[in-house]
């Protein structure tokens, strides 16, 4: 399995600090935020992944991330999305060659968890699955809504609904077998309404075709995008981080 982090856009909800480097880089206790996501791969066993950048501070990338090896990786290498603002499933189209028909595991670059998707990432087989995790604020993610017949099955994803069908919001985090490229050439960049290539699009291709599949995201999980939402990420793993200090000192 490969892995796709996809570390693009310009990162406006937090200018000012966005004008100096790109979002993904900025600091989430003491690691870039970019780190967390590399590493959710790496401990999932994978150990070559695409990062997709895009907007003016691209190339500050190599300067942190170089050619990958401080994580341990066998291959790793960038992409850059031209359209800044392409959406998500537009960035994601730039992985193809990367892939070489095999499946991929995508992660969004201002994620960061602690969660172990290594298990799911050995399973999985064919068609897509998504992790859900259960929020507080529904209206501000693409939430799933499920099939009354059958409550284990995603009848379809709706993305920053004004009536909620569940709190159960589609993380940044996602595996797909290789038609999701043919999927990705389907979309409507008016599919609502942003001029975007969206991923609940493509998610719902598959849920068309009966191939989605999802699993509870176990543990800690927060997307960075914010201003709040990077401080509550900047507590927790100052937090998490300063604990295993403190366990790891009083077993020595």
């Amino acid at each position: 399995m490969k892995g796709v982090i996809l570390a693009g856009g310009l990162g406006t909800r937090l200018y000012p600090l966005t004008y100096a480097t790109n979002k993904h880089l900025l600091p989430v206790y003491n690691k870039p935020m970019v780190y967390y996501p590399i590493q959710t791969l790496v401990n999932a066993g994978i150990t070559e992944i695409l990062v997709v950048v895009s907007g003016p501070h691209s190339g500050h990338f190599i300067n942190v991330l170089k050619n990958g090896q401080d994580f341990g990786l066998k291959h790793f290498e960038y992409a850059y999305q031209e359209k800044a603002n392409g959406g998500i499933a537009d960035a994601l189209a730039l992985a193809e060659d990367f892939a070489d028909r095999e499946p991929i595991t995508v992660i969004l670059g201002d994620n960061t968890t602690d969660a172990d998707i290594g298990p799911a990432v050995r399973k999985f087989k064919s068609g897509a699955m998504v992790f859900l995790k259960e929020v507080k604020d529904p209206k501000r993610f693409g939430i799933a809504e499920f099939d009354l017949q059958d409550q284990s099955k995603i009848s379809r994803i709706i993305e920053k609904p004004k009536q909620p069908p569940s709190n159960l919001a589609v993380t940044g985090l996602y595996i797909y077998d290789n038609q999701v490229f043919e999927f990705i050439k389907q979309c409507d960049p008016d599919y609502i309404g942003r001029g975007e290539l969206e991923i609940t699009q493509v998610n719902n291709f598959y849920v068309e075709k009966g191939r989605l599949s999802w699993a509870k995201l176990e543990g800690h999980w927060l997307d960075a995008g914010t201003f709040d939402t990077l401080l509550a990420a900047n507590l927790y793993w100052a937090k998490k981080n300063r604990s295993e200090l403190t366990e790891d000192k009083e077993s020595a």
